[in-house]
Protein backbone atom coordinates (compact mmCIF):
# COMPACT_ATOMS: atom_id res chain seq x y z
CA UNK A 1 0.00 0.00 0.00
CA UNK A 2 1.65 3.56 -1.48
CA UNK A 3 0.37 6.29 0.55
CA UNK A 4 1.10 9.72 -1.10
CA UNK A 5 3.47 10.50 2.21
CA UNK A 6 5.93 8.71 3.86
CA UNK A 7 5.49 9.78 7.55
CA UNK A 8 3.62 7.90 10.11
CA UNK A 9 3.63 10.05 12.84
CA UNK A 10 2.54 13.80 13.33
CA UNK A 11 1.95 16.12 15.77
CA UNK A 12 -1.30 17.11 15.09
CA UNK A 13 -3.78 15.51 12.96
CA UNK A 14 -7.03 18.03 11.84
CA UNK A 15 -9.90 15.90 10.92
CA UNK A 16 -12.10 17.53 8.18
CA UNK A 17 -10.96 20.00 5.71
CA UNK A 18 -13.84 22.72 6.00
CA UNK A 19 -13.31 26.33 6.77
CA UNK A 20 -12.41 25.33 10.43
CA UNK A 21 -10.02 22.44 9.43
CA UNK A 22 -8.30 24.29 7.69
CA UNK A 23 -7.62 27.33 9.60
CA UNK A 24 -7.06 24.90 12.58
CA UNK A 25 -3.83 23.20 10.02
CA UNK A 26 -2.95 26.86 8.95
CA UNK A 27 -2.59 28.44 12.22
CA UNK A 28 -0.83 24.90 14.19
CA UNK A 29 1.73 24.76 10.96
CA UNK A 30 2.41 28.65 11.40
CA UNK A 31 3.14 27.54 15.13
CA UNK A 32 5.39 24.99 14.19
CA UNK A 33 4.07 21.77 14.32
CA UNK A 34 4.19 19.00 12.02
CA UNK A 35 0.59 19.17 10.55
CA UNK A 36 -2.02 16.25 8.41
CA UNK A 37 -5.22 17.54 7.31
CA UNK A 38 -8.03 14.27 6.25
CA UNK A 39 -10.46 14.65 4.62
CA UNK A 40 -13.05 11.88 3.18
CA UNK A 41 -13.98 14.27 -0.06
CA UNK A 42 -11.83 13.57 -2.61
CA UNK A 43 -11.97 17.21 -3.95
CA UNK A 44 -11.81 19.80 -0.94
CA UNK A 45 -14.94 21.73 -0.89
CA UNK A 46 -16.67 19.29 -3.53
CA UNK A 47 -20.13 18.69 -2.96
CA UNK A 48 -21.18 21.91 -1.73
CA UNK A 49 -23.07 22.13 1.13
CA UNK A 50 -23.81 25.51 2.10
CA UNK A 51 -24.96 28.74 0.72
CA UNK A 52 -21.75 30.67 1.13
CA UNK A 53 -23.11 33.82 2.49
CA UNK A 54 -20.11 35.87 4.55
CA UNK A 55 -21.04 38.76 5.94
CA UNK A 56 -18.15 41.58 5.09
CA UNK A 57 -15.49 42.10 8.11
CA UNK A 58 -17.01 45.19 9.81
CA UNK A 59 -20.51 43.83 9.65
CA UNK A 60 -19.19 40.78 11.56
CA UNK A 61 -17.83 42.87 14.44
CA UNK A 62 -20.15 44.71 14.70
CA UNK A 63 -23.04 42.89 15.66
CA UNK A 64 -20.82 40.18 17.51
CA UNK A 65 -18.66 42.49 19.70
CA UNK A 66 -15.78 40.53 21.41
CA UNK A 67 -15.23 38.77 18.41
CA UNK A 68 -11.86 39.04 16.87
CA UNK A 69 -11.91 37.47 13.12
CA UNK A 70 -8.73 36.04 11.75
CA UNK A 71 -6.91 37.76 8.78
CA UNK A 72 -8.66 34.76 6.56
CA UNK A 73 -12.13 36.30 6.50
CA UNK A 74 -10.95 40.25 6.10
CA UNK A 75 -9.01 39.82 2.55
CA UNK A 76 -11.19 37.34 0.72
CA UNK A 77 -9.97 36.76 -2.56
CA UNK A 78 -11.87 37.66 -5.36
CA UNK A 79 -11.83 34.55 -7.44
CA UNK A 80 -13.88 32.97 -4.27
CA UNK A 81 -16.71 36.15 -4.54
CA UNK A 82 -19.58 35.12 -6.45
CA UNK A 83 -21.84 38.31 -5.93
CA UNK A 84 -21.62 41.49 -3.29
CA UNK A 85 -24.46 42.31 -1.36
CA UNK A 86 -25.70 45.70 0.05
CA UNK A 87 -29.47 44.53 1.16
CA UNK A 88 -31.06 42.01 2.85
CA UNK A 89 -35.29 41.58 2.06
CA UNK A 90 -37.26 39.56 4.32
CA UNK A 91 -41.24 38.79 3.62
CA UNK A 92 -43.66 37.61 6.48
CA UNK A 93 -46.56 35.15 5.31
CA UNK A 94 -48.67 38.03 4.47
CA UNK A 95 -45.93 39.32 2.05
CA UNK A 96 -45.05 42.37 4.32
CA UNK A 97 -41.08 43.80 3.80
CA UNK A 98 -38.67 44.41 5.61
CA UNK A 99 -35.79 45.67 4.37
CA UNK A 100 -32.01 46.80 5.86
CA UNK A 101 -28.35 47.19 4.79
CA UNK A 102 -25.81 43.95 4.66
CA UNK A 103 -22.73 43.85 2.92
CA UNK A 104 -21.35 40.93 2.24
CA UNK A 105 -20.20 38.28 -0.28
CA UNK A 106 -21.61 35.16 -1.48
CA UNK A 107 -18.93 33.32 -1.80
CA UNK A 108 -18.23 29.82 -4.16
CA UNK A 109 -17.63 27.58 -1.68
CA UNK A 110 -15.56 24.88 -3.75
CA UNK A 111 -13.12 27.61 -4.35
CA UNK A 112 -13.34 29.55 -0.81
CA UNK A 113 -12.46 26.07 1.06
CA UNK A 114 -9.98 25.14 -1.11
CA UNK A 115 -8.15 28.60 -1.15
CA UNK A 116 -8.16 27.92 2.82
CA UNK A 117 -6.33 24.73 2.33
CA UNK A 118 -4.53 25.87 0.44
CA UNK A 119 -2.81 28.52 2.74
CA UNK A 120 -3.02 25.89 5.28
CA UNK A 121 -0.42 23.90 3.10
CA UNK A 122 1.47 26.90 2.17
CA UNK A 123 1.95 27.11 6.06
CA UNK A 124 3.27 23.47 5.63
CA UNK A 125 0.71 21.14 6.40
CA UNK A 126 0.40 17.86 4.73
CA UNK A 127 -2.83 17.59 2.87
CA UNK A 128 -4.34 14.15 2.21
CA UNK A 129 -7.63 14.04 0.46
CA UNK A 130 -10.33 10.84 -0.51
CA UNK A 131 -9.86 9.51 3.09
CA UNK A 132 -11.72 8.54 5.99
CA UNK A 133 -11.16 7.55 9.74
CA UNK A 134 -12.68 4.69 10.83
CA UNK A 135 -11.39 4.86 14.48
CA UNK A 136 -9.27 5.76 16.92
CA UNK A 137 -7.12 4.62 19.35
CA UNK A 138 -5.91 6.05 22.39
CA UNK A 139 -2.64 5.68 24.56
CA UNK A 140 -1.37 7.89 27.36
CA UNK A 141 1.03 10.25 25.01
CA UNK A 142 -0.58 9.57 21.41
CA UNK A 143 -3.86 8.85 19.47
CA UNK A 144 -3.50 6.38 16.98
CA UNK A 145 -5.83 6.98 13.82
CA UNK A 146 -6.68 4.04 11.32
CA UNK A 147 -7.71 5.36 7.90
CA UNK A 148 -9.21 4.28 4.28
CA UNK A 149 -8.36 6.20 1.74
CA UNK A 150 -8.40 5.76 -1.85
CA UNK A 151 -4.74 5.31 -1.58
CA UNK A 152 -5.74 1.95 0.67
CA UNK A 153 -5.90 1.73 4.93
CA UNK A 154 -3.47 2.74 6.87
CA UNK A 155 -2.86 3.85 10.46
CA UNK A 156 -1.17 6.99 11.68
CA UNK A 157 -0.46 8.88 15.09
CA UNK A 158 -1.57 12.33 16.74
CA UNK A 159 -0.09 14.25 19.45
CA UNK A 160 -3.49 16.53 19.25
CA UNK A 161 -6.16 15.75 17.07
CA UNK A 162 -8.47 18.74 15.93
CA UNK A 163 -12.26 17.01 14.74
CA UNK A 164 -13.82 19.52 12.41
CA UNK A 165 -15.29 16.90 10.46
CA UNK A 166 -18.93 18.04 10.30
CA UNK A 167 -22.49 17.98 12.24
CA UNK A 168 -21.87 14.16 12.89
CA UNK A 169 -18.44 14.15 13.86
CA UNK A 170 -16.70 10.73 14.55
CA UNK A 171 -13.88 12.98 17.04
CA UNK A 172 -16.73 14.70 18.70
CA UNK A 173 -18.52 11.25 19.09
CA UNK A 174 -15.50 9.32 19.98
CA UNK A 175 -14.44 11.82 23.10
CA UNK A 176 -18.00 12.35 23.92
CA UNK A 177 -17.14 16.28 22.67
CA UNK A 178 -20.62 16.39 20.93
CA UNK A 179 -24.42 16.76 22.05
CA UNK A 180 -25.70 13.11 22.95
CA UNK A 181 -22.40 11.58 22.65
CA UNK A 182 -20.52 9.42 25.04
CA UNK A 183 -17.48 7.70 25.28
CA UNK A 184 -16.74 3.99 25.48
CA UNK A 185 -14.25 2.41 25.61
CA UNK A 186 -13.61 -1.48 24.16
CA UNK A 187 -11.62 -3.76 27.13
CA UNK A 188 -8.25 -3.06 27.60
CA UNK A 189 -7.42 -1.74 24.02
CA UNK A 190 -7.88 1.74 24.63
CA UNK A 191 -10.28 1.76 21.15
CA UNK A 192 -12.98 4.39 21.47
CA UNK A 193 -16.12 3.85 20.20
CA UNK A 194 -19.00 6.60 19.43
CA UNK A 195 -22.24 5.72 21.23
CA UNK A 196 -25.30 8.42 20.98
CA UNK A 197 -27.23 8.45 24.26
CA UNK A 198 -29.77 11.75 23.22
CA UNK A 199 -30.68 13.44 20.30
CA UNK A 200 -30.42 17.61 19.80
CA UNK A 201 -32.06 19.75 17.31
CA UNK A 202 -30.61 20.13 14.18
CA UNK A 203 -31.84 21.62 10.95
CA UNK A 204 -31.95 20.59 7.34
CA UNK A 205 -30.90 22.52 4.15
CA UNK A 206 -31.49 21.89 0.74
CA UNK A 207 -30.46 24.24 -2.21
CA UNK A 208 -30.48 24.32 -6.13
CA UNK A 209 -28.04 26.80 -7.83
CA UNK A 210 -30.28 28.17 -10.57
CA UNK A 211 -29.48 30.32 -13.31
CA UNK A 212 -31.78 32.07 -15.94
CA UNK A 213 -33.22 34.14 -13.14
CA UNK A 214 -34.78 37.42 -12.30
CA UNK A 215 -33.53 38.65 -9.12
CA UNK A 216 -32.12 41.32 -7.55
CA UNK A 217 -27.98 41.64 -8.03
CA UNK A 218 -27.39 43.02 -4.72
CA UNK A 219 -30.27 41.68 -2.21
CA UNK A 220 -30.61 39.08 -0.08
CA UNK A 221 -34.18 37.71 0.14
CA UNK A 222 -35.75 35.46 2.94
CA UNK A 223 -39.12 34.34 2.45
CA UNK A 224 -41.37 32.74 6.10
CA UNK A 225 -44.72 30.90 6.20
CA UNK A 226 -45.78 27.79 6.98
CA UNK A 227 -47.66 26.73 3.54
CA UNK A 228 -43.94 27.20 2.00
CA UNK A 229 -41.31 26.24 4.99
CA UNK A 230 -42.97 25.52 8.18
CA UNK A 231 -40.11 26.35 11.13
CA UNK A 232 -37.73 27.69 9.08
CA UNK A 233 -37.50 30.06 6.27
CA UNK A 234 -36.37 29.84 2.46
CA UNK A 235 -33.56 32.12 0.58
CA UNK A 236 -32.90 33.71 -2.65
CA UNK A 237 -29.03 34.45 -3.06
CA UNK A 238 -27.73 36.55 -5.59
CA UNK A 239 -24.49 34.82 -7.34
CA UNK A 240 -24.52 37.13 -10.10
CA UNK A 241 -24.97 36.99 -14.35
CA UNK A 242 -28.59 35.45 -13.41
CA UNK A 243 -27.53 32.82 -10.91
CA UNK A 244 -28.77 32.33 -7.60
CA UNK A 245 -28.68 29.96 -4.75
CA UNK A 246 -32.88 29.28 -3.89
CA UNK A 247 -32.53 26.74 -0.61
CA UNK A 248 -34.76 25.95 2.23
CA UNK A 249 -33.49 25.54 5.72
CA UNK A 250 -36.36 24.09 8.15
CA UNK A 251 -36.72 21.09 11.23
CA UNK A 252 -38.43 18.42 11.22
CA UNK A 253 -39.70 19.00 14.98
CA UNK A 254 -41.52 21.71 13.64
CA UNK A 255 -43.37 20.44 10.70
CA UNK A 256 -46.83 19.79 10.55
CA UNK A 257 -47.34 17.53 7.95
CA UNK A 258 -45.01 14.37 6.12
CA UNK A 259 -43.41 16.55 3.69
CA UNK A 260 -39.70 16.80 2.22
CA UNK A 261 -37.74 19.86 2.11
CA UNK A 262 -37.59 19.29 -1.35
CA UNK A 263 -41.35 19.05 -1.76
CA UNK A 264 -41.41 22.79 0.03
CA UNK A 265 -39.24 24.09 -2.04
CA UNK A 266 -40.59 23.00 -5.01
CA UNK A 267 -44.41 24.49 -4.18
CA UNK A 268 -42.76 27.86 -3.17
CA UNK A 269 -40.51 27.97 -6.53
CA UNK A 270 -43.92 27.13 -8.69
CA UNK A 271 -46.50 28.75 -6.12
CA UNK A 272 -44.73 31.85 -4.01
CA UNK A 273 -46.77 34.88 -4.94
CA UNK A 274 -43.59 36.93 -5.32
CA UNK A 275 -40.43 34.60 -5.87
CA UNK A 276 -42.14 32.61 -8.51
CA UNK A 277 -42.09 35.44 -11.09
CA UNK A 278 -38.29 35.54 -9.96
CA UNK A 279 -37.52 32.06 -10.51
CA UNK A 280 -39.99 30.85 -13.47
CA UNK A 281 -37.45 30.95 -16.18
CA UNK A 282 -34.83 29.45 -13.80
CA UNK A 283 -32.84 26.40 -14.35
CA UNK A 284 -31.54 23.71 -12.05
CA UNK A 285 -27.78 23.75 -12.56
CA UNK A 286 -27.08 21.84 -8.74
CA UNK A 287 -28.62 20.52 -6.30
CA UNK A 288 -26.74 20.45 -2.84
CA UNK A 289 -28.13 19.36 0.17
CA UNK A 290 -26.58 19.17 4.21
CA UNK A 291 -27.05 18.81 7.96
CA UNK A 292 -27.34 22.05 10.42
CA UNK A 293 -26.65 22.17 13.53
CA UNK A 294 -29.44 24.47 15.41
CA UNK A 295 -28.37 24.06 19.50
CA UNK A 296 -25.57 25.67 20.18
CA UNK A 297 -22.26 24.02 21.60
CA UNK A 298 -22.04 20.96 23.64
CA UNK A 299 -20.66 21.68 27.40
CA UNK A 300 -17.17 20.06 26.98
CA UNK A 301 -15.34 20.82 23.34
CA UNK A 302 -11.67 20.08 24.05
CA UNK A 303 -9.83 17.33 26.85
CA UNK A 304 -6.29 17.80 26.83
CA UNK A 305 -5.44 16.51 23.80
CA UNK A 306 -8.50 16.64 21.01
CA UNK A 307 -10.57 19.63 19.76
CA UNK A 308 -13.54 20.09 17.81
CA UNK A 309 -14.44 23.09 16.00
CA UNK A 310 -16.90 24.42 13.47
CA UNK A 311 -19.69 22.36 12.39
CA UNK A 312 -18.35 19.12 14.87
CA UNK A 313 -18.81 21.61 17.87
CA UNK A 314 -22.02 23.40 17.12
CA UNK A 315 -20.13 26.71 15.81
CA UNK A 316 -23.54 27.55 14.19
CA UNK A 317 -25.12 30.96 14.71
CA UNK A 318 -28.84 28.72 15.45
CA UNK A 319 -30.67 31.86 14.17
CA UNK A 320 -30.03 31.27 10.33
CA UNK A 321 -27.81 28.36 10.09
CA UNK A 322 -24.30 30.99 9.21
CA UNK A 323 -21.23 29.35 10.47
CA UNK A 324 -18.04 30.46 8.65
CA UNK A 325 -16.99 33.23 10.95
CA UNK A 326 -17.45 30.95 14.11
CA UNK A 327 -15.56 28.32 12.05
CA UNK A 328 -12.74 29.98 11.06
CA UNK A 329 -12.18 31.87 14.43
CA UNK A 330 -12.48 28.54 16.34
CA UNK A 331 -9.65 26.69 13.84
CA UNK A 332 -7.29 29.37 14.23
CA UNK A 333 -7.89 29.06 18.33
CA UNK A 334 -7.37 25.34 18.10
CA UNK A 335 -4.56 25.46 15.55
CA UNK A 336 -2.51 27.86 17.79
CA UNK A 337 -3.37 26.13 21.00
CA UNK A 338 -2.57 22.95 19.49
CA UNK A 339 0.81 23.85 18.50
CA UNK A 340 1.83 25.76 22.01
CA UNK A 341 0.68 22.69 23.56
CA UNK A 342 2.69 20.29 21.32
CA UNK A 343 5.75 22.78 21.87
CA UNK A 344 5.32 22.32 25.65
CA UNK A 345 5.38 18.86 25.36
CA UNK A 346 8.43 19.17 23.69
CA UNK A 347 9.84 21.13 26.25
CA UNK A 348 9.06 18.64 29.16
CA UNK A 349 5.52 20.02 29.96
CA UNK A 350 2.38 18.63 30.30
CA UNK A 351 0.69 18.30 27.12
CA UNK A 352 -2.92 20.15 27.37
CA UNK A 353 -5.20 21.53 24.58
CA UNK A 354 -7.85 22.72 27.50
CA UNK A 355 -7.27 26.22 26.97
CA UNK A 356 -8.98 26.13 23.80
CA UNK A 357 -12.51 25.90 25.39
CA UNK A 358 -11.86 28.89 27.48
CA UNK A 359 -10.16 31.33 24.51
CA UNK A 360 -13.03 30.18 21.50
CA UNK A 361 -16.18 30.90 24.46
CA UNK A 362 -14.41 33.88 25.03
CA UNK A 363 -14.85 35.23 21.88
CA UNK A 364 -18.14 34.43 20.63
CA UNK A 365 -20.14 31.68 23.24
CA UNK A 366 -22.11 34.29 24.29
CA UNK A 367 -23.53 34.71 21.00
CA UNK A 368 -23.47 31.62 20.27
CA UNK A 369 -25.74 31.23 23.38
CA UNK A 370 -27.81 33.88 22.31
CA UNK A 371 -28.55 32.83 19.21
CA UNK A 372 -30.00 29.52 20.54
CA UNK A 373 -32.68 31.53 23.23
CA UNK A 374 -33.50 33.31 19.87
CA UNK A 375 -34.32 30.64 17.98
CA UNK A 376 -36.70 29.14 20.94
CA UNK A 377 -38.21 32.53 21.13
CA UNK A 378 -38.44 32.91 17.08
CA UNK A 379 -40.10 29.21 16.98
CA UNK A 380 -42.79 29.94 19.08
CA UNK A 381 -43.49 32.62 16.04
CA UNK A 382 -42.77 30.29 13.84
CA UNK A 383 -45.52 27.73 14.49
CA UNK A 384 -48.55 30.68 13.28
CA UNK A 385 -48.69 32.65 10.49
CA UNK A 386 -50.77 35.27 12.72
CA UNK A 387 -48.02 35.65 15.30
CA UNK A 388 -45.27 35.86 12.55
CA UNK A 389 -46.99 38.54 10.96
CA UNK A 390 -48.05 40.20 14.15
CA UNK A 391 -44.47 40.17 14.85
CA UNK A 392 -43.42 41.91 11.47
CA UNK A 393 -45.89 44.87 12.09
CA UNK A 394 -44.31 45.12 15.70
CA UNK A 395 -40.80 45.08 14.52
CA UNK A 396 -38.18 47.74 13.05
CA UNK A 397 -36.72 46.16 10.19
CA UNK A 398 -32.79 46.83 11.82
CA UNK A 399 -34.16 44.83 15.00
CA UNK A 400 -34.64 41.93 12.25
CA UNK A 401 -30.68 42.03 11.59
CA UNK A 402 -29.97 42.42 15.40
CA UNK A 403 -31.92 39.15 16.10
CA UNK A 404 -30.44 36.95 13.17
CA UNK A 405 -27.33 37.34 15.49
CA UNK A 406 -28.86 36.10 18.40
CA UNK A 407 -29.61 39.64 19.73
CA UNK A 408 -32.75 40.44 21.31
CA UNK A 409 -33.16 44.04 23.12
CA UNK A 410 -34.99 43.38 26.53
CA UNK A 411 -37.87 46.10 24.96
CA UNK A 412 -38.32 43.60 22.02
CA UNK A 413 -38.68 40.61 24.12
CA UNK A 414 -40.96 42.26 26.28
CA UNK A 415 -43.14 43.39 23.32
CA UNK A 416 -42.80 39.71 21.99
CA UNK A 417 -43.78 38.10 24.89
CA UNK A 418 -47.00 40.00 24.67
CA UNK A 419 -47.60 38.87 21.29
CA UNK A 420 -47.11 35.72 22.25
CA UNK A 421 -50.05 35.61 25.01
Amino acid sequence: MLFPFLQKNYDVVVVGAGPAGSAAAKYAARGGADVLVIDRKKEIGSPVQCAGFLPNASEIENLIPGLVLPEDLKKIPPACILAETSKQRIYSPDLQVKEFDVNGFVLDRRLFDTALAEQAAAEGAQLLCGTAVKSVRSDSDKHTLHLNSVFGQAEITAKVIIGADGPSSLIGKTFGLCRGAETVKSGNAGISSPVLNAGYERGVGFEYKMTGVDIDSKSLEMFFGNEYVPGGYIWIFPEGDGKANVGIGLRHSLLTEKRSARDYLNHFIREHPIAAEKLKGGKITSVIAGVIPADGAPEKTATDSVMVAGDAAGHVMATNGGGIPFAVTAGKIAGEVAAEAVSDEKCGRKLSTAAYEQLWRGEFGEALESSVQARKLMDKFFTSDKRMNAAFKFLPADKFKEMQCGNIPHAVKIGLDLLLK
